[in-house]
């Protein structure tokens, strides 16, 4: 019972963390409007919304109600795949500094972000997001969550990426 709560905070701690990246966002957009940077396909943002908030809910659901109980090597390692995550996605965001953002936008003859993560990874808050989606319920042993969404994730992102870069190269 006491790992069921200690996981429930845990997402609890996580979709906070989403709602501040949301406004972080939602001021980074706000300067890069003002930099006559613009929005480039909109409607897919909320795809991404629907995935991350039944995501948050559905994994819940999981683990309350199957209750099973996660092996100690598997809740290390997802663990360990969560923290990469994080590290991966603080990069993004510290790396793009106020370019960051959660849809996609384009600020017209600004370069390419080529430093910091960014020489290594070329998506790395993507990356952050796989890890996260991924390693997040099998901390608790909720199996269903982490494979449906994984996938989900997995062709979203695809598709997302194919937009962002195409975005970014008409620029």
């Amino acid at each position: 019972m006491v790992s069921l709560w200690g996981f429930t905070i845990l997402v609890g701690m996580l979709a906070t963390q989403r709602l501040w990246e949301l406004k972080r966002s939602q001021r980074n957009e706000i300067k890069m409007q003002q930099q006559g940077g613009y929005e480039c396909f909109p409607k897919h943002y909320c795809l991404m919304v629907v995935l991350h908030i039944s995501w948050f809910a559905v994994m819940l659901v999981e683990v309350w109600y199957l209750r099973n109980v996660p092996s100690l090597w598997l809740m290390l390692v997802a663990l360990l795949g969560l923290l990469a995550g994080q590290v991966l996605r603080y990069l993004s965001i510290l790396t793009l500094s106020e370019r960051w953002s959660v849809r996609i936008y384009v600020v017209p003859n600004e370069p390419l972000i080529q430093h910091g993560i960014y020489r290594f990874v070329r998506h790395p808050n993507y990356l952050g997001v796989i890890l996260e989606l991924a390693c997040v319920p099998l901390i608790h042993a909720a199996y269903g969550t982490a494979f449906v969404w994984s996938l989900a994730n997995f062709f979203l992102l695809r598709h997302r990426i194919r937009l962002e870069e195409l975005a970014l190269n008409e620029n």
